[in-house]
């Protein structure tokens, strides 16, 4: 990457997509979940605080802030479930990676991909140390935008590659069966979410709608079935019935961030929960029975952002795909900013002046 200190390195959309195809998605999905991994065993490090959230009707635009005393980092994103019918994302985002001691940025991206990735990436981590010993079969109930990333990363970390699949848009679970077409599924499109989580061990529950919603009532969720609930993200929005909660050894991100947003908003504030870094780190039990169910109410927090923005960094040596951006002033003389104008306008007058 360039060393020189006024230039970004900038990734596009159509640069990340670049590099997505050319590291693999299933690789990408796999390396990030070990940074995932790797930052939440060293969770007590890292600044924290709930998402910084600006809430309207239509949706919400947040920012994501966090650092370990050496970089920091930051992701702008919004939510805003009407935007489908308007043919604009649900979820768009950008980031940035700083150096702490300088305080100059050091990567801008997108993050609408990235996000995704990250978030399919960190559900299949949670499961793998909460879902029972060898499931094989997941339900994807809400067929959306995330569907086919998190279908991958399961299949990828987990090992489930039988998926069912239902979506009140068939539409949606036609697309999602047709875009995995080759990649090693056995896939079920269903006619109702009762008959998706027939014989499924994980259930995802990936919908948009920013309602109190119920995907999952409490008969359709058996004994020892591991829950990925990742559409309960803002106030005002969940998935699942308050009584799937109360029979659920409960997982999360970050407790205070999630008791606003998660599934766990329906809950009394004092309900007990385990954040996800505790079974990472070994100071707390993850899956403690066979019949057990697990939750990891996944509403996505500032430390994955950091470890996609660290882990994409780190493959820009061996995959330059971005742009250089002149994003920071750098004039010859550090404390002669208003110099640098000058110099600047000199250069414009001698230039019409030949022209």
């Amino acid at each position: 990457m360039t060393a020189k200190l006024n230039i970004v390195p900038f990734i596009s959309v159509d640069s990340m997509m670049k590099l997505v195809l050319a590291i693999g998605v299933e690789r990408f999905l796999v390396e990030l979940a070990t940074y995932v991994e790797e930052d939440f065993r060293r969770w007590e490090l890292f600044d924290k605080t709930p998402r910084v959230a600006s809430h309207s009707q239509e949706g919400v635009i947040e920012l994501m802030p966090t650092s370990d005393g050496r970089l920091y980092g930051f992701k702008y994103v919004n939510g805003h479930p009407k935007n489908t019918r308007e043919g604009l994302q649900t979820v768009t985002a950008f980031g940035v990676l700083s150096d702490v001691g300088s305080g100059y940025p050091m990567l801008l991206t997108e993050m609408t991909i990235l996000t995704a990735l990250r978030t399919a990436a960190t559900s299949a981590m949670a499961a793998r140390v909460l879902a029972p010993d060898g499931a094989d079969t997941m339900a994807l109930i809400g067929n959306g935008a995330q569907s086919e990333f998190q279908a991958i990363a399961f299949k990828a970390i987990v090992g489930a590659n039988k998926l069912r699949l239902y979506d009140i848009d068939p539409a949606a679970s036609r697309r999602c069966a047709k875009n995995l077409e080759g990649m090693g599924f056995d896939i079920t499109i269903c006619g109702t979410g009762q008959e998706a989580v027939e014989g499924a061990e994980i259930i995802t529950t990936v919908t948009a709608d920013k309602q109190y919603a119920t995907i999952l009532t409490d008969n359709m969720v058996g004994t020892g079935v591991h829950i990925n609930a990742v559409g309960g993200d803002c106030p005002g929005k969940t998935e699942l019935h308050r009584d799937i909660l109360l029979r659920s050894g409960i997982f999360v991100e970050y407790t205070p961030q999630t008791r606003i947003e998660g599934e766990i908003q329906q809950l009394d504030p004092d309900h007990p929960v385990t954040e996800l870094w505790q079974v990472l780190a070994g100071a707390a039990p993850g899956r403690t029975d066979p019949r057990q169910i697990t939750l990891f109410d996944s509403v996505g927090f500032a430390i994955e952002d950091f470890s996609a923005l660290r882990y994409v960094r780190d493959q820009l040596k061996a995959f330059p795909f971005y742009e250089e951006l002149d994003l920071l002033a750098d004039p010859d003389e550090p404390r002669d900013l208003f110099g640098m104008l000058l110099r600047e306008a000199a250069k414009q007058e001698a230039a019409m002046a030949i022209g």
